[in-house]
């Protein structure tokens, strides 16, 4: 009998490279929604409202009202790119599939600088919180940090659905102490003991010019809307991503600057601006500070229990996003094969979710928030800006949106990234020097141009 030489299709599928294992969809619109609130709702309104008072004073309101306008611009193309290309990795995979392959490298990479700078100013924040609840030394806050990312990355390991069951407590437990915090504090805010917002545009820090210092806190404050990435990120395991993508940013969106403005009316009108950007500077609690001035018992202590539930909410929730991102960038072999590995039960990347955490972990031993959370300003608006770039190829047919919105977010992000302390932006270009010299050796020990 003659040998049975394999057919043109069988050669085809022979050399075909597999492709790779995909993760589970198990999560709906209301969890994807809660995704993006338990990383919205933490380190940007119990730590950076304050720092951005500093920069600006009263017109920090304003900033946060631009920042929330810049935010829903870019929350609208990542929505519609999400929708259109529903896998891990955000704007990372964006940028491969519309624009060129080193600016989506480019987008990993600000993503991974980005959020983990913002995940070490939540470990940072959860600390200060704690310790100020018990009376704490200082001196243990970095300690805490630390130990803090290593349970939150232990909690990720066990799987997706142990760890939205999480961040739904989390986020619950949050929206309760911020609502508190707000009912508690109208009463002082209408009364003869109220603040003045004048002069509106005032610097506290020393040294800050007024219009710098104002479209510095636009961009201090849009960082501490862009959780909805999270959302785009984890895109792979949304069901029904065409539909429940778009509508989880939108309410999102929604949802956290009606919280971010009744918490800053409240803070700044019952304390007054210069004393809450003081208030940051020898700890990370401003809010429970403010809070003890109020008459309410015990809303003290439950913003205290709230801000260091949102921090741990926004530590799960950028662990979660950030090892998506390095899974897909070991997919494609800008970064070690080893981080595109995924557990038995395809659930979660175990070696891309102990890289981050052991990056996060790091990041947090600068013990400075005001400088990891200034960093995350400007490596994520050109991470954003990237975003609206890609937004702007889709074709018709792809496009949900008036392509105006990522014209607007585009020309935002990269006009606001230029009003970042001058230090931080040289060392933001340093990084994406750095990473496009790591991208290049990476492919080209495996071999791709």
């Amino acid at each position: 009998m003659l040998p049975r030489f394999p057919t043109r299709n069988h050669l085809m599928a022979m050399c075909a490279t597999p492709a790779p294992p995909q993760l589970k969809r198990q999560i709906g619109v209301f969890a994807a929604t809660l995704l993006g609130l338990g990383s919205i709702l933490g380190t940007g309104v119990f730590v950076s409202l304050a720092i951005a008072t500093g920069a600006t004073g009263p017109a920090v309101l304003l900033a946060v009202v631009i920042a929330a306008g810049v935010a829903t611009c870019n929350g609208l193309s990542s929505a519609q790119l999400a929708a259109a290309h529903p896998v891990s990795g955000g704007t990372y995979e964006y940028g491969y599939r519309w624009l060129h392959p080193r600016l989506g490298f480019t987008a990993g990479w600000m993503f991974l600088c980005a959020k983990s700078a913002s995940a070490a100013t939540a470990a940072l924040g959860f600390a200060g919180y704690l310790l100020h609840s018990i009376d704490g030394p200082v001196a243990w806050a970095v300690p805490l940090a630390v130990g803090t990312v290593v349970l939150m990355t232990v909690l990720t390991l066990t799987g997706l659905k142990r760890s939205t069951l999480a961040n739904t407590v989390i986020v619950g437990t949050t929206l309760l102490s911020l609502v508190a915090f707000i009912l508690a504090g109208l009463p002082m805010l209408l009364g003869p003991s109220a603040k003045s917002f004048e002069p509106f545009f005032e610097p506290v820090d020393v040294g800050k010019a007024p219009t710098a210092g104002f479209l510095e806190a636009c961009a201090l404050m849009f960082v501490a809307y862009t959780g909805y990435g999270r959302i785009a990120t984890l895109g792979e395991e949304i069901e029904q991503p065409q539909r429940n993508i778009p509508l989880a940013i939108i309410w999102t969106l929604v949802l956290s600057m009606l919280l971010y403005m009744g918490v800053a009316v409240v803070a700044i009108g019952t304390t007054g601006a210069t004393e809450l950007a003081s208030m940051v500077q020898g700890d990370a609690a401003p809010l429970v500070l403010v809070a003890h001035q109020f008459s309410t018992p015990g809303v003290s202590l439950l913003v205290s229990i709230g801000a260091m539930t949102a921090m741990l909410g926004v530590l799960l929730n950028l662990i979660l996003g950030l090892s998506r991102v390095v899974l897909a960038m070991g997919r494609r072999g800008d970064l070690p094969t080893l981080f595109s590995r995924l557990d038995a039960a395809q659930s979660t990347p175990t070696a891309a979710v102990l890289l981050v955490g052991l990056i996060i972990a790091g990041l947090a031993c600068v013990g400075s928030v005001r400088t990891t959370w200034s960093f995350s300003a400007f490596t994520v608006l050109i991470y954003y800006a990237l975003t609206n770039l890609s937004a702007l190829r889709l074709n018709p047919g792809e496009r949900l949106y008036s392509p105006l919105f990522a014209w607007g977010g585009l020309a935002s992000c990269l006009f606001l990234a230029g009003w970042v302390e001058p230090i931080i932006w040289q060392a933001g270009l340093a990084l994406i020097a750095l990473g496009l010299v790591v991208q290049m050796m990476m492919r080209r020990s495996v071999g791709v141009s």
